[in-house]
Order: structure tokens, then sequence, then C-alpha cells
């Protein structure tokens, strides 16, 4: 148990030191933070070895809560799931650890910053070897706490804050309805450890929740539809699904290795294993999976459109990012768990690559972001590129690349799924398409052409920042052929494992080649041969529409931002101002003349006293003679 324990406590003890002694240690931080992520990810590898020879851990360290009925512990379930996501995150951690020693050089907040990816790593660690909903909470929230931090590394720019702010308030929504979720399972089956609630999910099919039950009304909705449901809502805002997607892209405020660490392995990714984890309670109800495909495949497709026309580099890579979830998300809800941790393996390998060379890339261009200021980069920049690329490859699903193993396994379970599991993957297969377009579209703008008068200053990147981008191109190739599906067989069972050999496997395989080489064909087509073409194209509505995001933050502002900021100024002006300060003044200035009054009482004259005295003895003379 000690060993597992190790996992989690190292990140946690390089926090520790580094918050204490981060202002001596300073430019020296990453001694303390990479050995620790480091001993992290090797004892994760050996829990994997240990887990796929038949080893399991389900057990509570301490108790933490016990009070009646209601008794929850701190424990670890250590299984193929929790291995697979110790491996992700330890990994990732590492060598987002490692890069951060070039990109944030002379940062004055180097040692802050590598104290809260240390704590950022060990939240991350706790919220997946959870084994109950309170522990899972509790770290479900601290990644959002860490992901606030880091976002606003730079806090002295307003939208770093900003964006960070969003963040914040956009989880706030998911994370509500995650803790409703979490207080109907403890009001259903009356515990909150996993195994209890899974072990009696099926007895509980029948049970209903009556809505309006508290207004006198009568609306019932199955028990476990509605916790799956407001689960899910918790899902949709840490994994960036519609309409909870809009934080994500402003988060590219943070530092570039923060990008790289949040959409890769740590806090998007929790609503996908989250989904998983509980795969039992969603299997139990067919309306919440038909709302989780609806939801995931609407932000697969969605967040493509809008990275076609993005002009910022890592706004581009962070709509991918939105779009891949949708990619698990709708994985999950067609049964599919397998292939969906299968593709948040693989995309947690390109993603981080594709986001750390975007970070090379600003780096060698002095922070500059914009692709219309880059071109020509292929020759100063030749590491950076040739991993660019292999990322891009494994994003578009271009074989033999991972990215082609495990979005096809998703879009092949999809159509065996039904009429609407059908109609999703076309949905997939037409975002594979876009993918392909926009991945190649920053690499033809950025690295070809004639290069820019920014470009023509532009210089490889340091070792440290080089070494783990040629890691992860490496893994982006290598973790697609590890048979990931049939070592999950045994936490969703085996239908997912046989994805490849299902019918039709070849002919989707195909279609998906197809659909990835006609992006790669047409972004060529567009920004090689004939540049002038999308000048043109920006004048169509699509176009702005694609540009402006769908419209959805000029929504949210108008509908419901401005509002709420309206109806707080006129509850403030109105209840503030003339109700809770009109009767604390009030009570002031009665106070006050009631004084000056009685005031008048107290003139210091004796004769005045002294006819008070008698005109008081004559009434109550007066009183008793008459009473």
């Amino acid at each position: 148990m000690f060993l597992y324990i190790l996992i989690p406590l190292l990140p946690l003890l390089s926090f520790v030191i580094l918050g204490l002694f981060g202002h001596a240690i300073r430019e020296k931080a990453h001694w303390i933070a990479i050995p620790a992520i480091s001993l992290s990810f090797a004892l994760s590898v050996l829990t994997t070895l240990k887990v796929a020879g038949g080893e399991s851990v389900y057990a509570d360290l301490y108790t933490w809560i016990d009070s009646g009925h209601f008794k929850v512990s701190i424990g670890f379930q250590i299984d193929r799931l929790t291995a697979v996501m110790l491996l992700l995150v330890t990994v990732v951690s590492a060598l987002v650890n490692i890069y951060s020693i070039g990109y944030m050089r002379g940062d004055r907040g180097y040692a802050r910053f590598f104290a809260c990816v240390s704590l950022f790593s060990f939240s991350m660690l706790m919220l997946v070897m959870s084994n109950n909903f309170l522990q899972l909470y509790v770290f479900w929230e601290a990644v959002g706490l860490c992901s606030y931090l880091l976002i606003s590394h730079w806090y002295e720019r307003k939208s770093a804050c900003d964006a960070a702010t969003k963040a914040f308030v956009v989880n706030r929504i998911g994370d509500f309805s995650f803790g409703l979720g979490i207080l109907l399972i403890f009001l259903t089956f009356g515990s909150l450890d996993y195994q209890t609630v899974f072990d009696q999910a099926a007895g509980h099919q029948g049970t209903v929740v009556n809505l309006l039950g508290w207004l006198g009304g009568h609306w019932e909705v199955g028990a476990l539809t509605l916790i799956a449901l407001l689960l899910f809502v918790g899902a949709m805002g840490k994994s960036a699904q519609l309409p909870l997607h809009v934080w994500l892209p402003d988060a590219m405020e943070g530092p570039t290795p923060i990008s790289a660490l949040i959409h890769a392995a740590t806090m998007v990714t929790a609503g996908v294993f989250m989904l998983a984890r509980t795969h039992v309670l969603y299997t139990l109800s067919p309306l919440a999976m038909a709302i989780v495909v609806i939801v995931g495949g609407m932000t697969a497709v969605f967040a493509a459109m809008i990275a076609l026309t993005q002009m910022d580099i890592k706004r581009i890579v962070a709509y991918s990012t939105v779009s891949q979830l949708g990619y698990m998300v709708m994985a999950c809800g067609v049964g599919a768990f397998s292939a969906g941790i299968f593709h948040l393996m693989t995309h947690g390998a390109f993603k981080a690559l594709l986001f750390l060379t975007a970070g090379s890339v600003i780096h060698a261009l002095n922070g500059e972001q914009d692709l219309r200021k880059m071109g020509g980069l292929k020759s100063s920049m030749p590491v950076t590129y040739w991993t660019f690329l292999i990322g891009a490859a494994a994003l578009a699903g271009i074989f033999p690349f991972a990215g082609f193993f495990s979005k096809d396994a998703i879009l092949l379970q999809a159509f065996h799924h039904g009429p609407l599991g059908a109609s999703f993957a076309l949905v997939g297969l037409v975002t594979v398409l876009l993918t392909a377009f926009y991945s190649f579209r920053i690499i033809f703008r950025v690295f070809h052409g004639e290069p820019t008068s920014l470009a023509r200053h532009a210089h490889e990147s340091p070792w440290s920042m080089t070494l783990p981008l040629v890691i992860l191109a490496g893994l982006s190739v290598i973790v697609g052929w590890i048979p990931i599906m049939e070592f999950l067989a045994p936490v969703f069972g085996a239908s997912g494992a046989s994805a490849h050999a299902a019918s039709g496997a070849i002919f989707l395989e195909a279609f998906s080649t197809m659909a990835a080489l006609s992006g790669v064909a047409l972004a060529f087509f567009l920004y090689i041969r004939h540049p002038e073409i999308p000048a043109r194209l920006a004048q169509g509505a699509l176009y702005r529409f694609s540009l402006h995001k769908g419209y959805v933050d000029e929504f949210y502002d108008r509908w419901i931002v401005q509002p709420t900021v309206n109806l707080a100024s006129a509850l403030w002006r109105q209840v503030d101002v003339w109700v809770i300060d009109g009767a604390v003044n009030g009570i002031a200035r009665l106070t006050r003349d009631g004084a000056s009054t009685l005031r008048r009482l107290q003139t210091g004259q004796l004769q005045h006293y002294a006819l008070t005295m008698a005109v008081g003895a004559v009434l109550m003379m007066t009183y008793l003679f008459m009473f």
C-alpha cells in the first residue's frame, strides 16, 4: 500500500517544499518538482505491471467523516482504469516540468509555477485513485483551484485574470450540479462508496424521484437517470462540452506548459474519467446515454468548425481539444468506454505535443501567437517542425499514428450502436476532415511559405524544450499500437476489446483515412497553392460565424452576464442602499436625534433638577390619591 501512497504523496511533498521555501530556492525549483513527479511516474509503471499481473486494491486508509449513517473514508481504488490514468498524468506532468525549465526561465514566479504544477499533479492523482464520491468531489474541486491559479500565473495581465475568473465561474455551474448528483447518490444508496453504489445500482432501476414534490406537483424521474445527468453536467464543465466549453479556449492566457497540462492530462480529462468510472450508472439509463452521445457529437463538430478560422495558434489547438473531448464523451455515450479511454490516452500524447510545439514556436517568436505573423519556420526550427507534423498527423487520424486507431475505434462502435450512434458516427467522419484541415492549416501557415520579418530571426528551442517534444512524438506513434482496449476489458467488459475485428472496420478505416487526407489536401490547396482564396472566403457568413466562435460568448454576455450585472446593480441600489443601509442609517439617526432631545434635560442647573423632582413628586402623589 505504501507504494501507492507515494505516487500522489511525492508531488504533494514537492508543493509543500516549494510553497514554504520557494522564495529561497527560486530558479532551482525544478530540481524539486521534476524528481518528485519522475519518481511518481516510475511508481506508476510498477503499479501498472502489478495490475496487469492481476493485482488490484480497494482499501480505506482512514475514516474521514463518521456521523450517524454518513461515513466516508480516504481511500484508494487501484484497477486497470486507474493504472492507465496514473501513467497519463505522471508522464505528461514530468515532460511538462522538464519543458518548463526552458520556457519559464527568468520568470519571476518560477518557483510558484512549479509549486502549483506539483499541486495540480497531486490533485489529479488523488482524483483518479479515489474510491468514493466525496473524495472524488474534493479533488475535482482541487484541480479547478489549481487551474485557476495557473491560468492567472501572470496575474499582472488583466486578460489572464479574466480568463481564470471565467474558468472558475463556468465550472461552478457544472460543479454545483455534480455536488447535487453526489447528494442524490447518498440519498438513494445511503453510501458514497464506489463498490456499495455500483453493487446496488441495478436494484434501483425502479427508484424514482419526484422533482416537483416540494411544490406540491408531480414529475417523476428515474433516480439513476437523474444522478447520471447531474454528474454529466459536472463533466460538461470540466471537460468543456457544449454549452460549458467557453472557458477552455480563454485558458490559453496561462503559460503554454500549463495549457498542455490542462488539455492533455489533468483538468479536462477528469470529466471523461468520471464517466468511465461511473459507467455502471450510465449503462442503466438509456436516456442519459443518449444525451451524452448528442452533447459529445455536437461538441466535436462545433468546436472543429470554430478552429477552422482562428488566428491564434494556441486557440486553434484549444478548440481542437474541445472537439476531441467531444469524441471521448460520444464514445462513452455509445457504451464504448474502453475506446473513449483509449482516445484519452492517445490524445494526451499528441495534444501535449501540439501545445508544447506551439509553445516552442511562440518562444522563438518572442511571444507572438498570431498565424498571420508567422511563416517559413521549417528550416530554422527543424525539430519543432517534424514533431509538430507528427502531432498533427496523429490528431488528424492518419495511419500509422496513434489517433488513427483510437478515433476509428470510437467511430466503429458508434456505427454499431443503433440509428443515433450511426448518425453521430457520420458527424464524427465530417469532424475528421475538419480536424485534418485546421491541423495542417497551422503547418502550412507557420512552417511553409516565405519567412516573415519576425520569423527570420527565429531559432530552435533549447534541449530542455525539444527533448520532451521528441519523447511525445514517439509516444504519439507508439501509444496507438498498445492494446489499451484489451487491457481495460476487465473493467468495462469485452465489448470494446474487439472493435477492430467487428464487421465494417476496414471500410470505416478507409473512409476515415480518405476524410483525413482530403482535409490535408484542402489545406494544401488553400494555403500553399491558392493563398488568396481564404481572404475571399472571409467575407462569407459561415466564415464570420466560425471566426466569432459561433457567437456563444456574445450570447452569454447579452442574455446572461449583462442582465445579471444589471440585476445586481438594481438590487444594490434598491436593497443595499435603501433597505439595508437605510435601516442601519435610520437607527443611527433615530439614536442621534433621540439623544439630542434627551440632552436638553441635562442643563447642569440645580434649580431645574429640583423643579423636575418636585413635579415628579406631585405627579406621583396625584396618581396615588386618584387610583
